[in-house]
């Protein structure tokens, strides 16, 4: 177990929101050292639905910073609490999750998370353990320990309260529940995203109420897509899924901005904060171009999911396909919008709104000769499917156009 309390405070605290209390988490830390007993560490996840995205791993590369210092981490799934439907952030209820759906993502949550925990040192918790034991007298003196109207101090249920939107009182057993895993487990810490601070809180008081110690809180971000501005979210389209192929996984990290570059190496790298520093200091001094350092990234985190060859052969086809010999730094691009449907997009009319050529007529001509490439490979059909961010075409030999 780490000594030193400054370096484990400086690495648990990179990257959070917020920590409360940080007092508290001093004294936990200090005991910990003298007893030799490691903190008991919990993250939560209800298995909502099969596949990971790297704004899943924030939290889960939290965890691998307390498992480095030597302390006990325990990735709870929430089989039981996804048969409820977490209400947060939702403007309306949430449907539960069949039991078959729930175990179903379960299984596929802890193959995914040891891409990044070590097995070895990782206790993985069902909440349903006991939860299906507890008798219904017990739940009723769980729901007296919490006031209706402390839970509608919660932002999303004060909302729907005002607007005369429905709650269903299965939605307020959702954050007690929580609440109630942290004093099964004896939770010393845990972690969750900033939309999860009033559940955590209340783990902290529903601890008290069950005479436990209160655990500590520490929220992280909610990490930006790729687009930069709304939380990485498939529904959304802007993620990056850790079970992609290599060649997918290594090109979305590419097409990210310099700026959110940076947030992700704070956030989802193993490097230390000063080789971060050192890496945006060498980007000012003009050492480096940012892309190399975007590809590092890229590289890192593909080889964390798929190893290091795969990264390296990723990296290799990358190249081969935006290589600024081929292809020209300053090449227009263009944006899609009402023109993709279904991830699919008609190309002649593409290239015309593009300036590329001057009628569809002459595009359909174009592909049909094979003078339109797609990524470096000839397409032979009008209508294409786009399965990255961001991709180039080709026509002839001097035309270029990225499409975002």
């Amino acid at each position: 177990m780490e000594k030193d309390i400054e370096k484990s405070l400086e690495l648990i605290a990179r990257g959070a929101t917020e920590i409360i209390d940080e007092k508290e988490l001093r004294k936990k830390l200090e005991r910990a050292v003298s007893t030799g007993q490691p903190l008991r560490v919990k993250a939560g996840f209800d298995p909502t639905a099969p596949d990971l995205h790297l704004g899943h791993t924030v939290l889960i590369q939290k965890m691998k910073h307390f498992q480095d210092l030597g302390h006990q981490v325990i990735f709870l799934i929430g089989d039981f609490t996804g048969l409820i439907g977490d209400p947060t952030g939702k403007s309306d209820t949430r449907p539960p999750l069949t039991p078959e759906q729930v175990q179903e993502n379960a299984a596929t949550y802890k193959e995914q998370i040891f891409k990044i925990l070590d097995p070895e040192k990782t206790e993985v918790a069902f909440n349903s353990t006991w939860m299906n034991d507890m008798r219904s007298i017990e739940m009723i003196r769980l729901c007296a320990k919490y006031t209706v109207a402390r839970m509608l101090e919660r932002e999303d249920f004060k909302q729907r309260f005002q607007n005369q939107k429905p709650i269903a009182v299965h939605e307020f057993i959702y954050p007690l529940i929580q609440g109630y895993d942290s004093v099964a487990l004896r939770a010393d810490v845990e972690l969750g995203g900033t939309d999860q601070t009033f559940n955590l809180l209340v783990g902290r008081h529903i601890q008290k109420e069950y005479g436990q110690e209160p655990q500590i809180v520490l929220t992280m971000p909610l990490l930006e897509g790729l687009d930069g501005i709304n939380k990485m979210s498939k529904s959304l389209g802007n993620y990056v899924g850790i079970t992609e192929d290599p060649f997918s996984m290594f090109g979305k990290l590419m097409s990210i901005s310099d700026e959110l570059m940076f947030r992700y190496y704070n956030l989802l790298s193993s490097r230390s904060l000063e080789e971060i520093d050192r890496l945006k200091e060498s980007i000012r001094a003009g050492q480096v171009h940012p892309k190399e350092v975007k590809a590092q990234l890229a590289l890192e985190l593909v080889s964390r999911f798929h190893g290091e060859e795969a990264a390296n052969q990723a990296q290799a086809r990358f190249d081969a396909q935006f290589s600024r010999r081929e292809i020209p730094e300053d090449i227009p691009e263009y944006v899609l919008g009402q023109e993709i449907d279904r991830g699919c997009v008609f190309l002649p009319r593409v290239l015309k709104e593009a300036g590329l050529v001057k009628s569809t007529s002459e595009a359909r001509r174009l592909i049909k000769q094979g003078a339109v490439s797609l990524d470096g490979k000839k397409i032979t059909r009008e209508e294409v499917s786009l399965d990255r961010p961001e991709v180039v075409l080709k026509v002839g030999k001097r035309r270029f156009l990225r499409i975002r």
